[in-house]
């Protein structure tokens, strides 16, 4: 599946859109926290008030102690004012800590939830998905990484920001708003005036930010994608000495990342001063005004502090704005990739069909075309059969194809064009799952998941017993050597050497017992006494099965029933190893070849020798 382009800039009405898909997006995933959203609400709207209880209480305080001052005897009057104040405003913190360690704990609970259920989405979801979302080049596994956890990371702390820091900063600042307008409209106007040019200023700040973000992401996802690449290819560039040149194209993309960043904060510092400047002029029109009313006789001393406090919880938030910003932009910038992934129907795997109780093994390929999404074609008007109970091996040059038949008779594609029978019903009408279970795949390098032997080994039927799994080790040659280890069927199983695995994947098949198998270069890789002891394994699997091999050993080519001949995407030649030997056509070609690199002729006289 190809990644979208981030757009290099979206206007407002855009960006608006965006983002309310966004959060219908994500209310999705919040419906079942209802409850919890509720009460964060609540508890935000509560605190709001309660925030607002020092600006009543400073009033109160510097009112009431002017009042005092004029008394003879102030002292015992002013004990008496600060007893209650203090009652009061400890009184105030023990209830507001308790509500905002309840907002901020469902707040969190809210975050965590919804990071667990948006990353257990995306993972079922590429699960379902067709080997050709894989393939894509846009896909490759560092990409696709860096794209599920920052698309998971923004939206989860979208979401934190909503409900542990800008929520309750807002609902304070709306009713710090309100009680201005309610003690002075005047005073109350210049809280009012200076929200809007807060949020232009933000909004400004953002839409200058908006293009070095996107281009972070770009960043980002390169240097994931570099350090996998360089991790696999360690050996190689040792062995070629080119650490200096491998450190040096990370340190090209860390120099333009930092350079990014350093951008980013610079723009982003200068509009902060800018926003701190405007604030200031806005608390010094409110002394001003404030003190203008108090030497007029409308408001009392106590009102200067009062309205500069609310005016601050008024400010506060709204000098915050760039942060919400910053996160819609961050939900913008990798949301959009994310929920790519999550919701391409185009690539979910196909499931339903024919269930087939049992298979025979009887394949009829059709004119069959193949292109990969890159757009290599790799396969030209294929027809050939494969009859049941048979081996098949599948001769030609690497990369004539071989494997990319393979991957179509195990639906991991679908042909571009022609179609594939099996038993006479077209491998499309089959239930994908379903038809896997019938069948068993045997790679050059089969993959041994972390865990013990035993778990590797129970991969093949989950429901076997510890006597099954060692009948399935028997058949693969590696019992004797699992009972040797210190812990037996519990050591790990990729301490094993690469011999050893591919008999644990051996005993992994013989477990699953599928009528049809396909072997696709099994002992390739391999040294010579491991490749005989798999060839011992494999001779057991061929028994009474639907067999075909993809191979460039003699020995395995030479057993096959049947042999089918591919060049460059196209069948050239089948029939017997004798019918084509005889035939001198591009069996022969490959058959002697492959005679010539053994040197079979030094071979043989050894073996007379002796």
């Amino acid at each position: 599946m190809p990644a979208k382009p981030a757009p290099t800039s979206l206007n407002k009405r855009e960006r608006g859109a965006v983002l309310w898909s966004i959060i219908k997006k994500l209310s999705v995933f919040a419906k079942p926290y209802h409850s919890l959203i509720m009460a964060t609400l609540l508890l935000t709207v509560v605190g709001s008030f309660a925030a607002q209880v020092n600006a009543f209480v400073l009033r109160y305080t510097v009112d009431h102690l002017t009042e005092i001052l004029k008394l003879s005897e102030p002292w015992q009057e002013g004990a008496k004012l600060l007893t209650t104040i203090s009652i009061v405003l400890l009184l105030k913190e023990l209830l507001y800590a308790a509500i905002s360690f309840g907002q901020r704990y469902f707040g969190e609970k809210i975050r965590i939830n919804l990071s667990r259920d948006l990353s257990q989405k995306v993972v079922a979801r590429i699960l379902s998905y067709r080997m050709g979302f894989y393939t894509h080049p846009d896909n490759d596994s560092g990409k696709l990484q860096t794209r599920i956890d920052l698309g998971v990371s923004s939206l989860t702390r979208l979401v934190q920001n909503f409900f542990i820091d800008m929520l309750p900063l807002f609902a304070n600042a709306i009713v710090a708003l309100v009680v201005m307008f309610s003690a002075n409209v005047w005073v109350g106007m210049v809280g009012l005036v200076i929200v809007p040019i807060y949020f232009y200023i933000s909004q400004k700040q953002a839409t200058r930010l908006q293009g070095f973000r996107r281009q972070m992401r770009h960043y980002r996802e390169s240097k994931s994608e570099q350090i996998i690449s360089l991790i696999n290819a360690i050996t190689v560039i040792k062995s070629f000495v080119r650490e200096p040149i491998e450190a040096q194209k990370h340190f090209a993309i860390q120099k333009e990342m930092t350079d990014n960043q350093l951008k980013t904060r610079g723009i982003g510092f200068g509009y902060d001063a800018l926003k701190s400047f405007i604030e200031q002029i806005g608390v010094v029109a409110i002394i001003i005004l404030t003190a203008y009313f108090v030497l007029d006789g409308q408001m009392s001393i106590g009102m200067i502090m009062f309205h500069v406090l609310l005016f601050q919880n008024v400010a506060s938030p709204i000098r915050q704005l760039h942060r919400i910003y910053d996160e819609v932009n961050d939900a913008l910038t990798y949301a959009e990739g994310f929920f790519d992934i999550l919701e391409d129907d185009s690539q979910i795997e196909v499931v339903g069909g024919v269930n087939p109780a049992t298979v025979q093994g009887d394949i009829e390929l059709q004119h069959v075309d193949f292109v990969y999404p890159n757009g290599n074609q790799a396969l030209q008007d294929v027809s050939f059969r494969i009859r049941r109970n048979r081996i098949t091996a599948l001769v030609g040059l690497s990369g004539a194809g071989k494997s990319t038949i393979i991957n179509l008779l195990v639906k991991f594609y679908q042909p571009t064009q022609g179609r594939i029978l099996l038993d006479g019903k077209d491998l499309q009408d089959y239930d994908t799952h379903e038809l896997r279970q019938q069948i068993g795949l045997v790679l050059q390098k089969n993959h041994i998941f972390g865990g013990t032997i035993e778990e590797n080994i129970r991969y093949g039927d989950l429901t076997a017993s510890q006597a099954q799994i060692e009948q399935a080790a028997i058949q693969a040659s590696i019992h004797e050597q699992i009972n040797q280890l210190p812990k037996g069927y519990q050591s790990e199983a990729k301490s094993l050497s690469g011999g050893q695995q591919q008999r644990i994947a051996l005993a992994r098949m013989f477990l699953k017992n599928p009528p049809i198998v396909f072997l696709d270069e099994p002992t390739a890789s391999l040294d010579a006494i491991a490749s005989q002891q798999i060839k011992r394994s494999l001779d057991l699997i061929k028994q009474n099965r639907t067999v075909i091999i993809v191979s460039h050993n003699i020995a395995q080519i030479i057993d096959a029933d049947d042999l089918v001949v591919i060049e460059q995407g196209r069948v050239v030649e089948t029939g017997t190893h004798d019918e084509l030997y005889r035939k001198q056509g591009k069996y022969y070609e490959i058959f002697n070849a492959m005679s010539d690199s053994l040197n079979l002729d030094k071979i043989t006289q050894t073996l007379e020798n002796h």
